[in-house]
């Protein structure tokens, strides 16, 4: 069945004609090739986008992921939940092509009944779909490349140096995920008052087979905290006690009210006090852990909340382990697991360097009333509708044209369109369309003369049969 899916696929992009010729014009770059738009992440955002600019006959592109073929994005790296949250019916990378589609790829390997039989997608699942993807779309990505800074260059152009070698582009999309607005965030309590050994964000690689039959602690309220709790129970640990500080857990997921209202959809033409409204009060109440995630660490004896316990302190009790101070009492772990999320600040990505003292905050564009004001919100990039960064000075404006940012960092100016999958069929359109616009005006010049110009006859019917006109 999978392989009569691939047939029909191939078939259908060739009634939309997808592999029609490009119309933007290949150029060089002191004798580089120059690529017309350079990707930065090979997972999710950054599939959906190749397909979508081939689909706008941009096809001189290419994507680059840090990590091996088949391990982009999260899911077989540091991601431990066991279902993706997002429920099971909603499109994303497919945009609007049926085929393409979680459904059409699941039914197509497992069945009909397995797909009716299904609740959520296994997160191990959802990246054999997208290798699929990768595969059936046949999408120009170069694995084990790492980007360590773009370079702006003469002409809009960018360099994106990549260890030993570089590569030229007009456009650049940092479609770099859930950390690629910024870094992961460990509190200043743990980081400064024990050993790294003591403890590891959920972001990393963990030795879950050095903590079997150990006590751990997982700091954070949201879901990821409980995918973790479950997972290292599931590994053996002895205990997995979660510490939030919340005085009780969210109960309700903003999200899916978001998804039927228009607001996913539609959150760029917001106003600004609109949207830092909105924003504000989604970091305020966050998203609750899964029913079903809850219930599985729960079911583990080892398992504890520990609600309305702020970390106030964190030592080395010189036991060989770490003893976390609440205002409930004091606890001894073997380790700590943190899931405090991150923080999103151009200064804290290397890849931005020469250029973030020039890209516009929140904090530049719109002064939110104090009763408000909310600093996550404050240091996030002031995005145009179409990704763009915005400078803080003309001369900045223009060292950051034709970069765009397609990530976490997006949020309060975008929307959730960048940063979750039930917003990709809408943000990853926008983005490529603001993409297309720029290459197109930036070359308006010569597409007009070379309009002008145009003088291929096509009409001549009338000599070929020897019609004789009144002239």
């Amino acid at each position: 069945m999978l392989q009569q899916l691939n047939e029909q696929i191939q078939r259908e992009l060739q009634w939309i004609n997808f592999d029609a010729p490009d119309w933007t014009t290949a150029t060089t770059f002191e004798g580089q090739h120059v690529y017309d738009v350079v990707i930065i992440g090979g997972g999710q955002s950054g599939l959906a986008t190749a397909f979508a600019l081939k689909k706008e006959r941009i096809s001189n592109i290419i994507v680059l992921d840090e990590n091996p073929e088949g391990y982009e994005g999260p899911w077989e790296t540091y991601a431990r939940m066991v279902t993706l949250r997002t429920p099971k019916h909603i499109t994303s990378v497919d945009l609007g092509h049926a085929s393409l589609t979680y459904q059409a790829w699941h039914t197509a390997k497992f069945g009909q009944a397995s797909w009716d039989a299904l609740d959520k997608i296994p997160r191990s699942l959802w990246m054999q779909y997208l290798r699929w993807y990768r595969e059936v779309l046949q999408l120009p990505i170069q694995n084990d490349t790492k980007v360590d800074v773009i370079e702006p260059l003469l002409n809009g152009m960018h360099r994106v140096c990549t260890g030993q070698t570089s590569i030229i582009a007009r456009k650049v999309v940092l479609a770099t995920g859930i950390q690629g607005g910024g870094e992961w965030h460990v509190p200043p309590t743990i980081k400064e008052s024990i050993p790294k050994n003591y403890y590891a964000h959920t972001s990393e690689i963990i030795d879950m087979a050095a903590l079997k039959n150990k006590r751990v602690a997982i700091i954070g309220g949201g879901a990821s905290a409980f995918d973790n709790a479950y997972y290292t129970l599931q590994q053996g640990v002895q205990q997995a006690h979660v510490f939030v500080r919340r005085q009780e857990m969210p109960r309700v997921n903003p999200i899916r009210q978001m998804e039927q209202s228009g607001l996913i959809e539609r959150f760029h033409a917001l106003r600004d006090d609109e949207k830092y409204a909105a924003i504000a009060h989604f970091f305020r109440y966050n998203q609750p852990p899964t029913n079903d995630t809850f219930r599985r660490a729960a079911s583990y004896e080892g398992f504890a909340l520990h609600t309305n316990s702020p970390i106030l302190h964190v030592q080395e009790t010189g036991k060989k382990e770490v003893a976390i101070t609440t205002p409930h009492g004091t606890y001894h772990y073997d380790f700590i697991i943190v899931s405090t999320g991150l923080l999103t600040n151009p200064a804290l990505r290397p890849e931005l360097r020469l250029v973030e003292q020039h890209i516009a905050r929140w904090s530049d564009c719109y002064k939110a009333p104090e009763t408000m004001k909310h600093p996550l919100i404050e240091l996030h990039p002031y995005l145009q509708k179409g990704f763009e960064f915005t400078g803080r000075t003309p001369q900045g404006q223009d060292m950051l044209h034709g970069l765009f940012l397609f990530n976490y960092g997006a949020l309060p100016s975008c929307g959730l369109v960048a940063s979750a999958l039930s917003g990709m069929r809408f943000g990853v359109p926008r983005l490529v369309a603001a993409i297309a616009d720029q290459l197109f005006l930036d070359n308006r010049q010569q597409i007009v003369r070379d309009f002008l110009a145009y003088d291929v006859e096509e009409f001549v019917a009338d000599e070929e049969l020897h019609v004789t006109t009144n002239v």
